[in-house]
């Protein structure tokens, strides 16, 4: 555990290099750590910011954030920081009354060049998808090229930033983005029929598909409410993921809670032994070689690529950027690989 210095409910964290990590919350609360953890610091609130919740944050150092607010209507905010978290500029905010924010992933670790995709629930039936080229300066509405939403309640759970996902084509180029959702429809995972590559270079990305190019495969998750479905995902390469999530209502449930796939998230199949209860996040760990997922009522580990997996803790946790954790009531800690079971 580590000294965060908040009471903040956090939800959103990022590790952005040696020592360095963001992390975000409640009440307009970002924090951000140059030493491994050692000290956090309470960042300048972002102008306006003192009733946002913070549910995603995104760093390329310790000087350059983008931070997320999620919200119905205007409450949806981006704010931007180039100098270490003094000063804070409002890059977007959503416009539409129905809009709702849910997260936002980079590519590039170029701040001023870097590919960007902020994603959100469905207005008039269709998930809301917003594309950056230029470090999050500008954004732009992909109108009729993000998917369809299924009759009924649908949506993406903003819980802790990582339900959209960058997948990669064969070669390891990062690829168009990929979401998990959930409601009273089931719980499902989106990606597009034809992946984007780089071209030339990477100064130019092939335009994202339209609406029906979208494939829609079902995730064998708790779900079929509002409080249920997919709530995370991470592929450790360009065919091997793992999704977790369930029902947050019932955190202690174990059933439906983490599914794999070995073909690139076109089909899933549940774990054979799941998670002690609801998870919220999941991360491939390259060092440990395992999969580590977290939620309210404590972590797990999967060694075998999310088929079974073993209890770490049962602390209060909501988002995961190994090797920080961060959780309700200003709660931080810090993952030591020592003490991973075996």
């Amino acid at each position: 555990m580590e000294r965060s210095g908040t009471t903040a409910g956090l939800r959103g964290i990022h590790a952005a290099g040696p020592g360095v990590a963001w992390a975000c919350g409640t009440n307009g609360t970002v924090l951000r750590t140059e030493d491994g953890g050692y000290e956090w610091q309470q960042c300048a609130m972002p102008p306006g910011a003192e009733k946002l919740d913070f549910r995603g944050i995104w760093a390329w150092d310790a000087n350059t954030a983008i931070v997320m607010s999620s919200g119905t209507g205007d409450l949806s905010r981006l704010y931007k920081t180039t100098d270490g978290c003094a000063s804070w500029k409002l890059v977007l905010k959503n416009r539409g009354k129905n809009g709702f924010w849910d997260a936002v992933i980079f590519d590039g670790d170029k701040a001023a060049t870097s590919d960007g995709w902020l994603l959100g629930d469905p207005v008039r039936h269709e998930f809301q998808l917003r594309h950056t080229v230029d470090g999050g300066k500008n954004w732009r509405l992909e109108r009729g090229k993000a998917p369809q939403a299924s009759p009924g309640a649908q949506g993406v759970f903003a819980a802790s930033n990582s339900a959209l996902v960058l997948l990669t084509n064969d070669l390891g180029v990062r690829a168009f983005p990929a979401f998990g959702s959930g409601g009273s429809a089931g719980a499902f995972f989106y990606e597009p029929g034809t992946l984007m590559v780089c071209i030339d270079a990477c100064n130019e990305v092939i335009s994202p598909p339209r609406s029906g190019d979208w494939v829609r495969a079902e995730v064998p998750l708790a779900g079929q409410n509002d409080s249920s479905g997919v709530f995370s995902a991470d592929f450790r390469d360009a065919n091997h993921g793992v999704a977790v999530g369930g029902d947050y209502r019932k955190s202690n449930e174990s059933a439906g809670t983490a599914a794999w796939s070995a073909d690139d998230g076109k089909t899933w199949t549940a774990a054979e032994k799941m998670p002690h209860g609801f998870r919220s996040a999941v991360e491939w760990d390259a060092d440990a070689k395992a999969w580590i997922a977290v939620g309210t009522n404590g972590s797990d580990i999967s060694y075998d690529d999310g088929k079974t997996w073993v209890p770490l803790d049962n602390g209060n946790w909501n988002a995961l950027s190994l090797p920080w954790v961060v959780g309700p009531g200003g709660r931080i800690a810090k993952l030591d690989p020592h003490r991973l079971p075996k």
